[in-house]
């Protein structure tokens, strides 16, 4: 079989992202943003100009770009960076909080609709670590507003998976679907904690092999093929893969004795996986759908984006943060992407009557992609913590 047109693809996009690095440094523009918008140019919804075939191996990239985002964001989660941890636990919590009982309450005014609340309410909580992350490796951000969002980024998906499974379970009651309360219940416990004992169960090998296969030398074989091991038995187990190779990097990050090797090893192969990853989710974006949104889909957008400042704003003055990080936090995490999608696919399959919500999350999601990044890359500029040689931050901030 001829490959051609798929390594013509690749070469593309590669370059692709190159031009949208050195585009997005000249107008501040991040390049996750430039390439949702070539590929959504180039997608079937839009210009139509590549074969549709080509999202066929979305799924096999999106894993492997997330598994790896997961297993970065854990080195966030070490005993080392989280002398500050209470902190970002309190904002993540806040924000998580405060934003479903927002959604709830504005949902529930729009539609009276219980069921949807409830489950708008758990969805909406959901973030993208992968957009996130590149937005800040881009910039080259380091401080107190970068740590935070962060290791919340590592984090607020577990507290919305657990959230989202509390809230199913009652939105299954409400709906009369009661039979199911149980297998509900069992279906969030088995996906949270097997997922995190998983990561520990194949960290710990992983933090005792660390620098002691090749003494001083990179360890990428190593450190790929845990990170994709991991990810594969998470698949087959029906566990989050996300949250697998998150404990996996939490785990190598606090075990290992040079810990810092294999987040390397794994940064220095990561950017063609985003690259990809980040032109293929444009791709896929169903654009037509965002018109469809109407009342309800801009009475969510609305309600999450003051949740999340709101919560941020909140969070951070709980747990005593700087003045920047009580004001921005909650704006560096609007980007909302596979996550939502995969929860809002699961709760239309339990709750067949409730199936307008999957085209509003898909909507929805498209909005917060390409409105979410630039946020983000503002917000750290405006705190001073980009390393692109921006001012540091005004007085009246």
């Amino acid at each position: 079989m001829n490959h051609a047109t798929d390594l013509l693809l690749i070469g593309g996009i590669m370059l692709l992202a190159l031009g949208a690095h050195t585009l997005g440094q000249r107008v501040h523009v991040p390049r996750v943003t430039l390439l949702l918008l070539v590929g959504a140019l180039a997608g079937p919804s839009l210009l139509d100009i590549i074969p549709v075939r080509v999202s066929d191996n979305f799924p096999l990239v999106t894993e492997l770009t997330l598994a790896m985002v997961g297993f970065l964001l854990g080195e966030r989660m070490s005993v080392r960076d989280l002398k500050d941890g209470r902190e970002a636990i309190i904002v993540s919590l806040a924000v998580t909080l405060v934003t479903a009982l927002i959604i709830f309450v504005v949902v529930w005014l729009v539609t009276q609709n219980l069921t949807a609340s409830l489950l708008l309410a758990a969805i909406a909580t959901a973030t993208d670590p992968a957009a996130t992350l590149d937005v800040m490796r881009e910039a080259g951000s380091r401080g107190p507003l970068t740590r935070v969002v962060a290791q919340v980024v590592a984090i607020d998906d577990a507290w919305g998976a657990i959230l989202f499974s509390i809230l199913l379970v009652f939105a299954e009651l409400v709906s009369g679907n009661g039979s199911a309360v149980i297998e509900s219940i069992g279906f969030g416990v088995y996906e949270v904690l097997g997922a995190m004992i998983l990561g520990v169960l194949l960290g710990l090998p992983m933090a005792w092999m660390t620098g002691r296969l090749k003494p001083g030398e990179p360890m990428l074989l190593e450190s790929a093929g845990f990170v994709f091991l991991a990810a594969g038995i998470a698949g087959a187990l029906e566990l989050s893969y996300l949250l697998t190779c998150m404990a996996l990097g939490v785990t190598v990050a606090n075990r290992a004795h040079h810990h810092v090797r294999p987040f390397r090893s794994i940064e220095g192969i990561i950017e063609p996986f985003l690259a990809t990853f980040f032109f293929l989710a444009g791709f896929s974006l169903e654009w037509d759908l965002l018109p469809t949104l109407g009342l309800l889909g801009g009475a969510y957008v609305t309600a999450r984006i003051a949740g999340r400042i709101l919560g941020g704003a909140m969070g951070g003055q709980l747990a005593h943060s700087s003045h920047a990080v009580k004001l921005r936090n909650g704006a560096c995490l609007l980007p909302q992407a596979g996550v939502a999608m995969g929860l809002a696919l699961v709760a239309t399959d339990r709750l067949p009557e409730v199936a307008f919500i999957l085209p509003l999350i898909i909507g929805s999601t498209v909005f917060f992609e390409l409105i979410g990044p630039p946020i983000t890359m503002y917000n750290l500029k405006r705190a001073g913590e980009t390393g692109r040689g921006y001012e540091e931050p005004a007085d009246d901030d």
